[in-house]
């Protein structure tokens, strides 16, 4: 069965959003499918290049803007947020309880904060190709400087977000298990992906030879998305 938002989020009144570490914006479509309804969302991301992709994507959109801004220091005023949001992103910060904690400040008394995070265990054989590929990805960003950590195990995502003393917290595993793990499309983006990565790592040939390894088991076994928790409570 396909992922549902509305499933995850659909008793959520949104009120003013913001979406921390937003990227291109993908959590966002998220949000736009999954809540009851929402007045404003904000997107947030360190790299203002992310900006253009972001804009192209929700131009379009009324309430919807992006705003480059530092994660650790989010430049808003207690309390002003009715809904907080971060996806696939404690993974990139070498600590993450601090921008929790400025998520915390942010939200109002009694709003939701959401934390959507893949995780490495329990997943199936296809799975693990997509948190292979991830992991790798990651050590090609270290050596470029980036920090990008390899994935958390679900408990430990439990553990970092059980730490905010949030009330009503709860936890929602998402995977689609029809995903046909030898569809051409993806499969086709994903090995352009391991050429970029390829040429990202020059001078590195031992990484260079694990995404040549992780092709081969991108065509033999196939690939599909990892599961993700997303944790839901209110502040």
């Amino acid at each position: 069965m396909p992922i549902d938002p509305k499933r995850v989020l659909g008793d959520i009144s949104g009120g003013r959003v913001l979406d921390v570490a937003t990227g291109t914006g993908g959590f966002v479509r998220f949000l736009l499918e999954g809540l009851r309804d929402h007045a404003e969302i904000v997107g947030i991301d360190a790299n203002g290049e992310r900006a253009a992709a972001f804009t192209t994507t929700f131009g379009e959109t009324p309430g919807i803007r992006f705003e480059q801004m530092d994660a650790h220091h989010l430049g808003f005023p207690d309390r002003s947020f009715d809904t907080v949001c971060i996806s696939n992103s404690l993974h990139h910060f070498a600590d993450p309880d601090p921008v929790l904690a400025e998520m915390l400040r942010v939200v109002r008394r009694g709003g939701h904060l959401v934390v959507n995070e893949m995780y490495r265990d329990g997943q199936s054989e296809a799975q693990a190709t997509h948190v292979l590929l991830h992991h790798w990805w990651a050590s090609v960003n270290r050596i470029r400087g980036e920090m990008h950590r390899e994935t958390y195990e679900r408990a430990q995502i439990v553990d970092i977000v059980g730490r905010l003393g949030l009330a009503n917290l709860r936890a929602v595993d998402l995977a689609d298990p029809d995903e046909d793990p030898h569809d051409p499309e993806t499969v086709g983006e994903l090995e352009a992906a391991i050429d970029r990565h390829i040429e990202l790592a020059v001078g590195h040939p031992d990484v260079q030879g694990r995404g040549e390894v992780l092709r081969a088991r991108l065509r033999a076994v196939g690939v599909r998305g990892a599961t993700q928790l997303v944790m839901i409570g209110r502040a």
